[in-house]
């Protein structure tokens, strides 16, 4: 096992018994890309984190909104702030805010009272597959309401964190690239659900075209397929053409625990990224896996590191 340090770019924490959240508490999600989530319906908290990722030397984490009731978009970055009074984690939090709403602003001047609040996660309407025909109204990447928000976000130095399938960066890349001060990273490594020779092709040209953006980074993250297994074989190519195409300075690793947990633990999908950067110096280790991190979310490290 690799002993790099590490900043976990994107995690979960919920508590079910004290917070809101509809997906886990009372709302299917019908089209959950990895299938049945039954297994995530319960708590996850920082001593559940720390119990999974206690092999490795974690010096830090980046919490991303978890779908927390909409109706109190601030209440999750209070509570987590709260989290890292008693627990030192998150390090970092990326809240949730409607950007096409009209109190976008407002909320976000919310948001930005608690020091640990960096960006904003806001999933924008997309197509279930690439064959679906694109969205192009309220909430989508056409909408100007969503741009305004976007400007916003821009303005006020903050962060934002694109999570859409691959069929849907070359918008991704028009609607984001101009806005050349927003810091951008893309989630889950552009969402490589397809596979197939054809399937990845389509990824990698889509992964080129929002690389092309210089203010657009990558989580490699959550590469869970919901009909097969995580396994290195599965995930080298993947993770290998990210990297080429974004480099080694836009990429950071991220677990995407407890989601990722459905398909592979904490240690496998962690000592399976060592081996497939196996051929990386470690100055490029510590960037993917620390360095990066801290620099895109403004983290605080100890000098010494």
């Amino acid at each position: 096992m690799k002993k790099v340090q590490i900043v976990d770019a994107h995690h979960h924490f919920w508590d079910l018994s004290e917070n809101y959240y509809p997906w886990l508490q009372d709302t299917e999600e019908k089209h959950f890309f990895l299938g049945d989530y039954t297994e995530l319906k319960k708590d996850y908290l920082p001593q559940d984190y720390l119990k999974d990722a206690s092999d490795y030397d974690v010096l830090a984490t980046v919490h991303v909104e978890a779908e927390w009731d909409r109706n109190d978009q601030v209440g999750e970055t209070e509570w987590l702030q709260r989290i890292n009074k008693t627990f030192g984690m998150p390090n970092a939090i990326v809240g949730h805010v409607w950007l096409s709403a009209d109190n976008c602003e407002e909320i976000l001047y919310k948001h930005r009272q608690f020091e640990l609040f960096r960006g904003v996660r806001s999933k924008p309407e997309t197509a279930l597959t690439s064959d679906h025909t694109k969205p192009t109204g309220a909430g989508s990447m056409h909408d100007p309401n969503w741009r305004n928000g976007i400007a916003i976000l821009e303005q006020m130095q903050l962060s934002y964190d694109l999570r859409v399938p691959y069929w849907h960066l070359y918008e991704a890349a028009d609607v984001l690239g101009p806005h050349t001060n927003l810091k951008v990273v893309l989630n889950h490594t552009g969402f490589p659900w397809d596979r197939s020779k054809n399937g990845i092709k389509a990824w990698r040209q889509a992964m080129k075209a929002v690389a092309a953006c210089p203010n657009i980074c990558v989580k490699i993250s959550e590469l869970g397929l919901k009909d097969s297994p995580w396994t290195v074989d599965n995930n080298r190519q993947v993770v290998l053409d990210t990297i080429d195409i974004f480099g080694v300075e836009r990429c950071m690793w991220a677990s995407n625990f407890p989601v990722a947990g459905l398909k592979v633990s904490y240690k496998d999908q962690l000592d399976g990224m060592f081996e497939i950067m196996s051929g990386l110096p470690d100055y490029n280790l510590q960037k993917i896996f620390f360095r990066n991190a801290i620099d895109f979310y403004k983290i605080d490290i100890p000098s010494n590191y």
